[in-house]
């Protein structure tokens, strides 16, 4: 593996910065990891453009980037996050017999990290490991929603980054912008047809404590199997129980067991 080496000393160098109390300049990462200060140059550029280190020009040194914190926190809430879904996800299950999943973004991307299937229905090409455009998606639109509009900008700069499956979903940054707003509005986000056609979604986001969107939790069925406005109320009230349990801080919504969600009946 010629690339092992590379990618020991990357490590190193982020090991050292992340011991270390404020930003370094080059030569003192050089010297404590023993390395020539061309190499160290270049680790420090391909880490720098990946977002894992920063340059200070004024001061002339380095420090740990937004990608390092990302990497951090992802561990610190994915394990909590997974083991809570979990739970919600089979019970929203239950209660509606579609088939649910658990996706987080991954740049425009959806990855899905869960799913829980209901008896009886089709495997989805959403399965665990699956990535699909973010934009083509209700849990990717439901999580979009949720950012800072000059996030959304910078994963969507022009038209051409619309990537598009069996003719359908947003056609235009216009199309975009108009179902991100409606998501906001309603607290979750649907497609229909735009990543399998015959099947919906419906997906609300699942929020950290800074209210960022960390995952989204999702049901998909066949269209006309299900009311979409029943549907929602599930799928809005299991991100929410998530929510709550990845973020004991905050306060738990008000139990709402002695007041049933709408049933899921077909239309």
């Amino acid at each position: 593996m010629p690339n092992a080496p590379a990618a020991s000393h990357a490590l190193q160098l982020l090991k050292l910065l992340a011991r270390h109390p404020s930003p370094m300049p080059a030569s003192a990462i050089a010297r404590d990891l023993g390395l020539p200060r061309s190499s160290t140059y270049h680790l420090l550029k391909v880490l720098r453009d990946e977002g894992f280190v920063v340059h200070l020009p004024a001061a002339r040194r380095y420090g740990l980037g937004v990608a390092a914190f990302e990497l951090g926190s992802a561990y610190s809430r994915q394990e909590p996050l997974r083991w809570i879904a979990q739970t919600v996800l089979a019970r929203l299950v239950a209660a509606t017999t579609h088939n649910a999943h658990l996706a987080v973004l991954h740049g425009g991307d959806v990855l899905y990290v869960i799913e829980e299937r209901a008896a009886g229905r089709p495997a989805l090409v959403t399965d665990v490991g699956v990535r699909l455009p973010a934009q083509l998606t209700a849990s990717g639109l439901a999580m979009l929603a949720a950012l800072p509009p000059q996030q959304v900008d910078a994963l969507y700069p022009s038209r051409r980054s619309l990537v598009r499956r069996h003719d359908a979903g947003p056609a235009s940054l216009t199309q975009l912008r108009a179902m991100l707003a409606r998501a906001r509005r309603d607290g979750h986000a649907e497609e229909d047809g735009f990543v399998t056609p015959g099947f919906a979604s419906v997906a609300a986001p699942v929020l950290d404590h800074s209210a960022h969107p960390v995952a989204a939790v999702a049901i998909t069925y066949p269209t006309g199997d299900g009311d979409p406005s029943a549907l929602a109320v599930h799928v809005r009230r299991s991100a929410a129980l998530v929510s709550a349990g990845i973020n004991p801080a905050r306060t738990r919504p008000r139990p709402a067991s002695t007041t049933p969600a709408p049933a899921a009946t077909p239309r």
